[in-house]
């Protein structure tokens, strides 16, 4: 865990709000990222996040609510006073300068001498692993270079908060993944806080130390990765960041199960008051099929009606009768590449734990 205890949160944000005309695009939000930490916005287009983005910027203003970055208040300042660095999807090089002028441009802004801009713009190309290239010009690049000469030019200036707007959206996924361990490496190196905006459920998941989760100009839920994705908070959250199984129906007398008519009762980990409507998410890889399922807290007799393959795991469709629906199912591989472990139409037993059965909230009103 990040210990911020020493020092001021890296940037707050304390209930801002924007509407344009009748519309909110950001409804009292708050968020706190504690210093040095890389902390997600995710959610889909028009659900605020940019709008976000764009207040701490200082491009936009917020109608109510404060904006501190490293304790100090920053909410009425222009953009230039707030010593950001950001990275956009088009990396927004200028084609006209060098490498290095383009890295340096910011030096230069602050007038900082050429000596010491030369040796900072030299460390930066280190930094970068473009060591030599700073006579180059942004065309001769690959896309992947230019986004880290764009990473460079807004490191260089030591701003105290980076703003990464969908910074990877315009790679291919190859490239996308290794500049997302660039990224992540080196802004954990330099201790730098950092905003991330993006829609992308695998980047955030894999760069992030904080997820905040948003839909329509709200945060559902904030959370470490691996709790936003195994104990989503909401339907949305559960389906949105990857594949969920989810069940309807009314809590058990006890508080400690679903029933479904037709179906066995189906335990969860928690209490709701019994009677009421819930609603259970499952994600697949929580499940086992086979003979692994014989001693699992739940067990339904399903049958194969899908298999495809993924590379490292095989992806499983099967018709749950006692539920009157189908289940998706994911499952290691542990044979040849290319291969299933049963066979379309093959009747077996489906199980998972009670523990990995997680009783969603309702979702919030709009």
């Amino acid at each position: 865990m990040l210990d911020s205890s020493a020092q001021p949160a890296g940037l707050v944000l304390d209930g801002i709000a924007r509407s344009y005309g009748g519309t909110v695009a950001v409804a009292d939000l708050d968020l706190t990222l504690p210093a040095g930490a890389l902390v997600s916005l995710l959610g889909p287009s028009g659900c605020g996040k940019t709008t976000t983005l764009r207040m701490v910027a200082g491009f936009e203003t917020p109608d109510r609510g404060t904006i501190r970055i490293g304790g100090q208040e920053v909410t009425g300042l222009p953009p230039h006073r707030r010593n950001l660095g950001m990275v956009f999807q088009n990396y927004s090089l200028f084609p006209h300068r060098t490498v290095a002028e383009n890295i340096g441009f910011g030096l230069r802004m602050a007038r900082m001498g050429r000596a010491g801009r030369d040796a900072e713009v030299r460390r930066m190309l280190d930094l970068i692993q473009l060591p030599g290239r700073g006579d180059a010009y942004p065309s001769q690049l690959s896309g992947g270079q230019q986004q880290r000469v764009a990473l460079a030019r807004a490191l260089v200036v030591n701003p105290r908060v980076l703003l990464l707007d969908e910074p990877l959206g315009a790679l291919d996924r190859s490239l996308r993944e290794s500049m997302q361990f660039e990224i992540r490496g080196m802004v954990t190196r330099l201790g730098i806080t950092t905003l991330l905006v993006t829609h992308d459920q695998e980047e955030a998941l894999s760069m992030s130390d904080i997820v905040a989760v948003m839909r329509a100009g709200r945060i559902l839920q904030t959370g470490a990765p691996s709790e936003i994705y195994d104990r989503p908070a909401t339907r949305f959250v559960a389906e949105f960041l990857g594949t969920a199984n989810i069940f309807e129906g009314r809590v058990a007398a006890g508080g400690s199960a679903l029933e479904i008519p037709g179906a066995p009762a189906l335990p969860f980990a928690g209490r709701a008051a019994p009677g009421s409507r819930a609603s259970l998410s499952v994600r697949p890889e929580r499940m086992a099929l086979g003979a692994g399922a014989e001693a699992l807290d739940i067990r339904l007799d399903v049958r194969v009606t899908g298999a495809v393959f993924r590379g490292t795991y095989a992806a499983y469709q099967v018709e749950a009768p006692a539920l009157g629906r189908e289940l998706f199912v994911y499952r290691q591989a542990d044979g040849p590449l290319g291969a299933v472990s049963f066979r379309l139409g093959e009747s077996l037993a489906l199980g998972w734990k009670a523990e990995d059965a997680v009783l969603l909230a309702p979702e919030p009103a709009e």
